[in-house]
C-alpha cells in the first residue's frame, strides 16, 4: 500500500533544492476549486489513509496517570478499520529532553501535535512552502516559528514558541507503525516518525528565534498521497474551529467519506465504529458517558454549520440492554457545496498527466 519505512535511525535532513519545490504534483496540491482568495484561505487538503489513522488518540492528562503507574510511556496499540481493512496502529512515544530540568519525559503525540500538523500542511498549501522531491520520495515545508504561531493564533489555537517548539520534537520523535491485521503475522507495511525528518537553523536558540528556517518532512504517507493525488479539499477553517478533538476528526471523516453529500442523500456512522476508529471515547469508563461525549460532537458540528440535522437511533438487545447507536446524519448545504467542489477537483486532476489549471481559485461555481 505504500513504500515501506524500516529504517528509522535519525538520519540528517538534507534541504530541499529549487527544483523540489515546483512542479505538477505541488501545482495541484495547492490549488483549489473555490470562489476567489477568501474562500481559498480557508481550505487545505485531507489525507485519506493517514487521516484515518487514530495516531493522536492519548490526551496528557492520560499520559500523566501512565507516567505515575509506569513512570513510562510503553508502546501504545491501536487497532481499526480503514475502509473494511482490519489494521493495527503502534505506537512508541517520543522521549524529550528537559534542558531546564536535566530530565526526560516520554510523551504520545495528542491533540496539541495534531493541531500543529494540520497548521503546517495549510502552510504548505500556501505558495512556495512545499516541497516534493520525486527522486528521494519524500514531501514536507519550510516555515518559521513566527509562522506557524500566526497560523495556530488565528484558527484559535494560540500557542508558545516553547510548545510549538515541545510539539515538533514530538512529531519527530515519536516512531508509528501500522500493520496489516488480515492473517499474515499482521506484518508492517509501514515505520516511520510522524515527521520523517526535522531541522531547523538559527543564529540563536530555537525557542528564542521566531524567525529560524524549519524544515519539517511528512510521514512517507502524506509524500505517497501527494505523489498519487489521493488527498481531497476541505474546510480546515471551520474544522480548526471546534473545540473538540472529537468534532475535528468526525469532520475530517465526513469531508473523506460524505463524497455523495447532497440534500436527498444522507450518512450513517455508528457509535461502535466510531469508537474503534478515531480512538477517542475508548478511556470512557461508562458507555454512556461515552455516548454523551459523542452526542456533544455532534451537536458542535450542527451549531457551525457543518451538519443540518443528525438522527439518533439506539440498538437494543436482551434485557432491553444497549448494543450500539446508529447515527443519521444529513449535511448543511455549505457542507455539501464543499463536497460537490472537492469532488470536480478530484475528477480534473485524477491523472498525474492532467493539465493544471493554476488559477482554480478563481473558478465560479453554479
Amino acid at each position: 500500500m505504500s513504500k515501506e519505512t524500516t529504517d528509522n535511525q535519525e538520519k540528517p535532513v538534507v534541504p530541499p533544492k529549487k527544483a523540489d519545490f515546483q512542479g505538477q504534483q505541488l501545482d495541484i496540491f495547492r490549488s483549489f476549486l473555490c470562489n476567489g482568495e477568501e474562500e481559498r484561505e480557508q481550505l487545505s487538503n485531507t489525507f485519506d489513509l493517514w487521516d484515518s489513522v487514530p495516531r493522536y488518540a492519548i490526551s496528557r492528562q492520560q499520559m500523566d496517570k501512565i507516567r505515575k503507574t509506569k513512570g513510562f510511556l510503553d508502546l501504545h496499540q491501536i487497532e481499526f478499520h480503514y475502509r473494511g481493512t482490519a489494521l493495527k496502529a503502534i505506537i512508541q512515544a517520543a522521549r524529550i529532553w528537559d534542558e531546564k530540568t536535566n530530565t526526560s519525559k516520554d510523551y504520545y503525540p495528542s491533540a496539541n501535535e495534531e493541531l500543529i500538523e494540520d497548521a503546517l500542511r495549510k502552510i504548505a498549501a500556501e505558495q512556495r512552502n512545499a516541497f516534493f522531491d520525486k527522486q528521494d520520495y519524500r514531501s514536507g515545508v519550510v516555515f518559521s516559528l513566527h509562522m506557524l504561531r500566526e497560523e495556530l493564533k488565528k484558527r484559535g489555537h494560540s500557542r508558545s514558541y516553547q510548545q510549538i517548539v515541545l510539539g515538533l520534537n514530538i512529531l519527530a520523535s515519536s516512531i508509528i507503525e501500522i500493520r496489516s491485521m488480515d492473517g499474515k503475522n499482521g506484518e508492517g507495511f509501514t515505520k516511520s516518525g510522524y515527521f520523517s525528518g526535522l531541522a531547523a537553523v538559527s543564529k540563536n536558540k530555537l525557542t528564542e528565534d521566531p524567525q529560524a528556517k524549519w524544515i519539517v518532512q511528512f510521514h512517507p504517507l502524506v509524500t505517497q498521497a501527494i505523489d498519487t493525488l489521493t488527498y481531497r479539499q476541505f474546510n480546515y477553517a471551520q474544522m480548526m474551529g471546534h473545540q473538540t478533538q472529537l468534532a475535528r476528526w468526525l469532520h475530517k471523516q465526513l469531508s473523506l467519506k460524505f463524497t455523495f453529500a447532497s440534500l436527498t442523500n444522507s450518512f450513517e456512522m455508528r457509535y461502535s465504529t466510531i469508537k474503534r476508529d478515531s480512538a477517542l471515547l475508548s478511556n470512557y469508563t461508562r458507555e454512556r458517558k461515552a455516548i454523551e461525549t459523542l452526542d456533544a460532537a455532534w451537536n458542535e458540528l450542527t451549531t457551525s454549520g457543518v451538519l443540518m440535522k443528525v438522527e439518533k437511533s439506539e440498538i437494543r438487545g436482551n434485557r432491553n440492554k444497549l448494543e450500539d447507536v446508529v447515527y443519521t446524519i444529513n449535511a448543511s448545504f455549505d457542507f455539501i457545496t464543499k463536497m460537490k467542489a472537492a469532488n470536480k477537483r478530484q475528477s480534473v486532476t485524477i491523472s498525474p498527466l492532467a493539465p493544471v489549471d493554476n488559477s482554480a481559485s478563481n473558478v465560479k461555481r453554479r
